[in-house]
């Protein structure tokens, strides 16, 4: 296999505005795709590399603290011993920042504006060491300040400046629990600690750790789409490391993840793309095993299939990613093609929601660029009765399938009605009126829904084009 290049995005530079500065940060590590000629099976296939991308760290250096006159409490012996204490954690924090010298120019000229602010923010706390807010933003400093490491550095260590920075997000997490964005940084720089142990029993306490600041941040500020990719990237590598026997648990939960992670913003491409990775090392593992015993678990072929509707889905809302390009080439074959998805659903007479139970029939549906469109094959066709209790013959195949137009989609649910037969509803509200069917499994529900919204999403960004070229070309 032949390696791609590497593709990264520009780390914008930390700012300064006034006497404060404005630390921007961007974890926008670089992308890699192991590369490889079409496999003869989809046993044997290659499987994609994880995308590293674990996106933007909060941007927002916060208002520091109204700070205290430095007379307030000066005669207190508790306040003189917690600022001697706090000097002393100022002091230790401030050599290991002043050690980072930089790999260029460019490196040292920002570690001089990172040192610039850590003063600031030392001082602050001198002043009053339960600025939470000065915790915070020092922590920011020391998580650049490792970035700013050679990477033959060994004094001092990247490891060292994160576990400082991990330090002060603790201690600005205890004097505000709700912070959300530390315990989102705190995890980002924990995950980051963590690649740098391998596959140690070390490495898997720390990617713990790092899942569970994830959970804390997602519970504080739930509508954060890059806190959920991040904690099921976090999931993957622990899942990599953990016994056998809890690593489907794990894999599932990251699948929860960044499924949630696109149900908050459908053209995530990272997300999307993610999640088509795990789907496929998931159907490795699937094949690995001999395949599920469990006639009501979704097969190898099935997740193959999955894996490669999310990754060419990514590849169509970001067509110059090399890497979607890339990994696109290893599982277009695993594509239905020329449809994105095809299965079974239970549906209605055409033009009858509410028919009786009896009369829905379990039928073929694909989807593609165009469509959602049911199959009625020859032996289906039947006579079918009219609300008037009349008996019709149909013979048009067309009037006799129900057939849902992309740009007709309004929203895609799922949905619970006793009217609907017993199962996975489905409803696909269009400007012609609702359609409800039902999947065979709320797994399969999932499945369709995602792959609705995707081939929506990427027809609302204006890229059906690329997406017919991916299944029809």
């Amino acid at each position: 296999m032949s390696e791609t290049s590497q593709e990264s995005e520009a780390k914008p530079e930390l700012k300064k505005t006034g006497m404060d500065p404005k630390a921007v940060k961007d974890k926008a590590s670089s992308i890699r795709l192991s590369e490889a000629a079409k496999p003869a099976s989809i046993s044997h296939i290659a499987r994609p590399e994880v995308l590293k991308e674990e996106g933007n760290r909060t941007s927002t250096i916060r208002r520091l603290s109204d700070l205290k006159s430095d007379d307030d409490d000066a005669g207190s012996p508790n306040s003189q011993e917690s600022t001697q204490q706090q000097s002393y954690q100022n002091n230790a924090a401030m050599e290991l920042i002043n050690s980072v010298t930089g790999a260029d120019e460019e490196g040292r000229s920002r570690q001089r504006v990172l040192v610039y602010a850590a003063r600031r923010y030392a001082s602050a706390l001198e002043r009053n060491p339960e600025d939470y807010d000065a915790l915070y933003n020092w922590a920011l400093v020391l998580q650049e300040s490792a970035d700013n490491v050679s990477p033959d550095s060994t004094s001092p260590s990247k490891d060292s400046l994160l576990e400082e920075a991990c330090n002060k997000y603790d201690e600005a997490t205890r004097l505000c629990p709700t912070f959300h964005d530390a315990f989102y940084n705190w995890a980002i720089a924990i995950s980051d600690r963590a690649k740098m142990h391998g596959r140690t029993k070390e490495a898997e306490e720390l990617w713990e750790q790092a899942t569970k600041n994830y959970e804390k941040a997602v519970k504080l500020n739930w509508n954060s789409p890059q806190a959920l990719n991040n904690w099921g990237l976090a999931l993957q590598e622990l899942s990599a490391i953990v016994p056998a026997r809890e690593k489907q648990k794990i894999v599932r939960a990251a699948i929860s993840k960044f499924r949630a992670a696109i149900q908050l913003q459908f053209d995530f491409h990272r997300a999307i793309y993610n999640l088509g990775t795990v789907l496929y090392g998931l159907a490795e593992d699937t094949t690995g095993t001999g395949g599920s015993t469990n006639p009501k678990e979704v097969s190898s072929n099935e997740l193959y299939n999955q894996s490669a509707i999310y990754i060419a889905a990514a590849h169509a809302l970001k067509p110059n990613y090399s890497v979607y390009s890339s990994a696109l080439k290893l599982v277009r074959s695993m594509l239905p093609l020329p449809h994105l998805k095809e299965g079974n659903m239970t549906a209605p007479p055409v033009g009858n929601a509410i028919a009786p139970h009896r009369d829905w029939k379990r039928t073929e549906f694909f989807l593609n660029h165009e469509a959602l469109q049911q199959v009625i094959k020859a032996e289906q066709k039947q006579a079918s009765r009219s609300l008037s209790g009349t008996i019709a013959e149909v013979t048009n195949e067309e009037n006799s399938a129900i057939r849902v137009e992309i740009p007709d989609i309004v929203s895609v649910s799922s949905c619970a009605d006793l009217t609907l037969p017993p199962g996975a509803g489905l409803c696909i509200d269009t400007t012609h009126g609702p359609i409800f069917l039902v999947a065979d499994s709320w797994e399969s529900l999932d499945g369709w829904l995602d792959a609705i919204r995707l081939v929506y999403t990427i027809y609302a960004r204006g890229k059906t084009d690329v997406l017919a070229g991916i299944i029809t070309g």
